[in-house]
């Protein structure tokens, strides 16, 4: 049971984002809704879901109480189902996490005894110059966002326009954990500062996330991609709340 509690980010913490690169993918709900934990909903948008893929580049991360001279500093790659969960009084947005890299070995190791975001290490080279934000990480991922371009929606997006594309930009307000040992939904509530979404243009080289069975026949399409920076942020202690026995 300590090992469950540990699990449910029982302290506050305090990060700095220095810059955030969030592609979101729109696939066919019917795709993605297989993949939700017990007690959360698809946050749909007409026939499709959403995944995100955020890339972070994290500063100070520490428990809330202690200065940001100690905090650690690393690389965060994030895939994260768009969700909503129904709280009672309300429905709440969020993320569900399906896979987390770092280039951290410490991170690695505290985030997943501390959380339920699957930590993996991964090899990163992140690269800014004449506007530009390159990010490589091993065969598995390789963008490059022009800071500086006037962006346009992506071809194929679902959205009208970027006001609707912001809603699905992250972050949200909650990422959702389900407690298998308990049957409860742990909810981890983000406070964030300073939150400015830019729309970019970006060139996605290569993504292999979803080259996995998963989803197979499917052609996952860039919906939006938005860059943020300088954004201080803190995430509250997890509240768990049981579901219903036959959730």
């Amino acid at each position: 049971m300590i090992r469950t509690r540990l699990r449910r980010h029982p302290i506050p913490i305090r990060s700095h984002f220095d810059f955030a690169l969030v592609l979101t993918y729109a696939l066919p709900a019917n795709v993605l809704e297989p993949l939700l934990l017990p007690g959360l909903e698809l946050d749909r948008f007409g026939d499709d879901g959403f995944v995100a893929v955020a890339l972070v580049q994290t500063r100070d991360l520490r428990p809330a109480v202690l200065p940001a001279f100690i905090g650690l500093d690393f690389f965060l790659a994030g895939y994260r189902i768009f969700t909503r969960y129904d709280a009672g009084e309300r429905k709440l947005r969020g993320l569900q996490i399906l896979r987390s890299r770092t280039d951290s070995r410490i991170m690695t190791f505290f985030g997943n005894l501390l959380t339920h975001y699957n930590y993996s290490r991964a090899r990163v080279d992140v690269k800014r110059n004449d506007g530009q934000l390159a990010i490589a990480m091993g065969d598995e991922l390789d963008v490059v966002a022009d800071l500086t371009r006037e962006a346009t929606l992506p071809a194929a997006s679902p959205f009208a326009n970027w006001k609707t594309a912001r809603r699905y930009a992250g972050p949200l307000p909650f990422t959702f954990d389900h407690e298998r040992e308990t049957n409860s939904i742990v909810r981890i509530e983000g406070v964030r500062q300073e939150w400015k979404p830019r729309p970019v243009h970006v060139d996605v080289r290569r993504i292999e996330f979803f080259n996995q069975p998963a989803f197979a026949n499917t052609t996952p399409v860039l919906a939006s991609a938005f860059y943020f920076e300088d954004i201080p942020y803190l995430w509250r202690r997890g509240v768990a709340a049981p579901l219903d026995a036959d959730a």
